[in-house]
């Protein structure tokens, strides 16, 4: 009796599943095994899952669910990343209070991924919207404060019109767009708290080495962004003046070649210096590029403009006196915020000298003897052999920067240093949504923290205030918050009315699902021993320079508070790749529906404004060019298995993936056809004995058994070791074709123990990529209690070994045939099976062989005439 009258209904199979997992806490740790922690990065609550949110899930859940077969106790935690910019700028759009919001759109997305089949332990669940959540942000706030790790300072600081708010350094691309897509971001001075993180530089430099196991680009852009450079400082005395301009250079074996000094318009000195007659365009230019963000002042390809001051400062290696200017390139906070300007040497300083008719005096020649052209073309940047550097020359770059730190040291006008591009982390937001920060201002007493019995302090309640994304810190305009007591005097006070940086809320969250419901700490310290660092961490390669270098150093700040005994957080990070699709666009209108356009004949795809032809590229999905696939509607049409099949099997985790239709409807037809197999196998397969071995197994028993052991071993080495998920899947799809050539889809005579172990191995095989469809197949063959939690199988030696192997058959060269035959036959053995075969023998006949060349293991041709 077979039950070929079922067709496969991902529906039905799906939500069946599910109700079970649920019912018996399926993916909940047991405190058994090895344990094992993979986590993917928390998501803002839109309401919606995305593909990219796909995506990601689908790769951690692959590991949580493998590894969990595997035997280990896993830990696969979900939460939401609920506070910020998004549901602020929601809130003042809709009217509608982010308290109420949130909740919703968190429960529709966990249905969402509950509909995916996501393998998460919901016990855990967090949100840092949520008071016991941000109460510990405050907890950390003040125990980093105490440890001089949090301060408060007047800075110049990134301020994005858009999100109406500050944002630290890494939030700012390089073309003056914020990290949400605003334009227009420049820059204001205002009074900002800060995270010490430049005192964990070194340490976040030294430790990038033992992240083996991270992408190298991240790593690489990590060392970049801490930028530890060597180098020199060096005081220009100013000429008339007691005072100095202290430089910072990385090469101080060009200083014989100084014709200029500049400063950075932010720099003190700029208002102290110049001259009456350059007063006023000194002040014109500095007005002027302070306005400009400093990412645009020193892009790439960006005018180099500037202003004399009319001020002169000395060489003091040469005794020179040159000329002091101003440039938009040069930034206060980096380095010093003065250059020493070597033309010759620097293409930055040699456009400059250019423009402005400053000498240019070459004093660094190629180590090979050759001139430097007259007049130079371009600046010699390279090491070389010092020239006309007193007694400095003939020496070579790497020992000259090394004698000419110490004479400045002698001689007491500078020495060796180390500068960091690194900054401290500037985390004061001016909006509603996000973590009071616990300070509270007195005027005897200045900043004091929020004693800790008093934590948390809760955000005021929506309604009590009025939301305009205007106006400064939305906590100033309501007196009922900000007016308090002083905890030392009990005399009026002010509290803080700026929020924390949501990526305060994403630094440490890895630690709060140990124990979310903890009240007395931020998280159980002896569950911190046995879970972390987090095995797997699952995210986009966007975050290398903000949540990522954030994570590592708070993670090192919580070891110093003696809360953990790990230095990082994550043993192995994996940055999946983005999710690519068609998108069409007019250069004058911008982009318009995907779904409109391929609607329309190909000649047709003109801009619906301007009738232009539209142009067509691919690129990531996203709403605002209208070419994101909703994963529900997926899901409704071809299951949550086909959606996870085709995110996994389309690329490597870490490649980009391009959307493809057709694609999915293959994917859906694989499914359809593991089912088919599944379906048409008796009852009397689901108590058949299961094989122990290829003993007694012969013909197409031992051709399947020893195909379905080539496979496990295959998908168990692309998991397991290689994380190559889409090969795994290929080699699956390469058992269901072995399966479908020996009729197993029909109903079939072959050992009933063999079909058995054939359709419980697959449904392992499959269960960490198609869970649902695998758990199907796994209660139709008969399997005990649930295949997610049951172990992963081992494949049988015996059964991996080669018996036979496939021949090619050639006739003058051209391929007749392609024979399995056993590995240990000889030639005469090989001939004979050649010969035999059906189709060689029809080119043979009425032929002479007038020779045979045979290659072992891989072809034998006749040559006939």
């Amino acid at each position: 009796m077979t039950n070929q009258h079922r067709s496969y209904d991902p529906q039905d199979i799906e939500k069946r599943w599910q109700a079970k997992w649920r019912e018996s806490k399926a993916f909940a740790g047991d405190g058994s095994g090895e344990p094992f922690y993979i986590l993917e990065m928390f998501p803002y609550p839109s309401g919606n899952l995305h593909m990219g949110h796909v995506r990601n899930y689908t790769i951690g859940d692959v590991f949580a669910r493998f590894h969990k077969m595997q035997g280990r106790d896993v830990l696969h935690p979900m939460g939401w990343d609920s506070l910020g910019l998004p549901a602020e700028n929601q809130a003042i759009k809709e009217k509608i209070a982010p308290q109420i919001r949130t909740p919703k759109n968190i429960k529709q997305m966990k249905e969402q991924m509950e509909r995916l089949g996501l393998a998460y332990d919901w016990s855990r669940e967090i949100a840092t919207y949520r008071p016991d959540y941000y109460r510990w942000n405050q907890w950390f706030f003040v125990k980093l404060l105490e440890k001089d790790l949090v301060y408060r300072r007047q800075n110049t600081v990134n301020w994005c019109p858009g999100c109406n708010t500050v944002l630290a350094n890494e939030q700012v691309l390089d073309d003056a767009t914020c990290w949400r897509g605003h334009k227009g971001v420049t820059t204001r001075s205002i009074p900002e708290w800060a995270f010490r993180i430049t005192s964990y530089a070194e340490e976040l430099l030294a430790d990038l080495d033992k992240l083996s196991a991270w992408p190298e680009r991240i790593v690489s852009q990590q060392r970049h962004w801490i930028g530890k450079s060597f180098g020199a400082r060096v005081e220009f005395p100013l000429q008339g003046s007691d005072k100095k301009v202290e430089v910072f250079t990385t090469r101080v074996d060009t200083i014989f070649g100084c014709t200029y000094v500049v400063l950075a318009p932010e720099h003190p000195l700029t208002d102290l210096i110049a001259t009456d007659e350059q007063r006023g365009a000194v002040e014109a230019f500095v007005e002027k590029t302070r306005a400009i963000d400093a990412i645009e002042r020193t892009a790439e390809g960006a005018p180099k403009e500037g202003v004399f001051t009319g001020a002169t400062a000395k060489n003091p290696y040469t005794g020179e006196v040159v000329p002091v200017w101003i440039a938009n390139f040069v930034l206060a906070d980096y380095g010093t915020g003065a250059v020493m300007s070597v033309p010759a040497h620097d293409q930055r300083d040699f456009e400059f000298a250019s423009k402005f008719d400053i000498p240019i005096k070459p004093v660094i020649h190629p180590s090979d003897g050759t001139d430097l052209p007259s007049p130079q073309c371009e600046a010699f940047t390279d090491d070389g052999v010092l020239r006309d550097s007193g007694e400095f020359s003939g020496l070579t770059s790497a020992d000259a920067r090394e004698k000419m730190s110490a004479f400045a040291s002698t001689n007491g006008f500078g020495e060796a240093t180390v500068n960091w591009h690194l900054r401290d982390w500037g985390f004061s937001r001016q909006r509603y949504w996000g973590t009071p920060i616990p300070i509270i201002y007195c005027d005897d007493h200045g900043a004091v923290p929020v004693p800790e019995e008093d934590l948390p302090v809760v955000l005021p309640d929506f309604d009590t205030i009025e939301l305009t994304g205007e106006g400064g810190a939305p906590l100033g305009k309501l007196p009922s918050f900000y007016q308090t007591k002083c905890p030392t005097c009990g005399k009026t006070a002010r509290r803080e009315v700026d929020t924390m940086d949501t990526f305060v809320d994403s630094a440490w969250y890895f630690a709060r699902f140990l124990s979310p419901e903890l009240d007395t700490a931020p998280f159980d310290q002896e569950a911190a021993k046995r879970w972390l660092p987090v095995d797997v961490y699952v995210g986009g390669p966007e975050h290398a320079v903000m949540h990522l270098l954030y994570f590592r150093f708070w993670t090192k700040a919580m070891r110093d508070l003696g809360l953990l005994s790990i230095d990082e957080p994550v043993t192995r990070l994996i940055t999946q790749g983005m999710v690519n699709a068609a998108a069409f666009s007019c250069p004058s209108h911008g982009y318009f529906p995907v779904s409109e356009m391929l609607a329309k004949p190909e000649g047709e795809r003109n801009c619906p404004k301007c009738n232009e032809p539209l142009g067509v590229a691919i690129e990531k999905m996203s709403k605002s060019k209208y070419n994101g696939v909703d994963p529900m509607s997926l899901i409704e049409r071809y299951g949550a298995d086909t959606t996870r099949l085709y995110v996994l099997f389309a690329a490597p985790p870490e490649k980009d993936l391009e959307w493809n239709p057709d694609s999915v409807e293959g994917l859906s037809r694989f499914a359809s056809r593991i089912f088919r197999v599944a379906q048409a196998q008796g009852d009397e397969v689901r108590t058949a004995e299961l094989p122990k071995s290829m003993a007694g197994l012969k013909g197409a028993d031992a051709e399947i058994r020893r195909a379905l052991h080539r496979t496990l071993a295959k998908v168990t080495h692309e998991v397991g070791v290689r994380n190559h998920f889409n090969t795994a899947i290929a080699a699956m799809m390469e058992l269901i074709n072995t399966f479908y050539e020996r009729k197993l889809h029909e109903g079939s005579a072959l050992n009933p123990g063999v079909r058995r172990e054939a359709l419980l191995t697959l449904a392992q095989m499959l269960a960490p990529f198609a869970p649902h469809l695998a758990e199907e197949i796994w209660s139709l063959g008969g399997g005990e209690g649930l295949v997610a939690q049951s172990r992963w199988p081992e494949p049988d030696p015996e059964a991996l070994e080669r018996r036979t192997l496939n021949l090619v058959v050639q006739i003058n060269g051209k391929l007749r045939a392609q024979l399995e035959v056993p590995v240990d036959a000889d030639e005469d053995a090989i001939d004979a099976i050649a010969q035999a075969d059906e189709n060689v023998a029809k080119f043979l006949e009425g032929k002479i062989i007038r020779k045979r060349v045979f290659v072992p293991g891989r072809l034998v041709n006749y040559v006939v005439g």
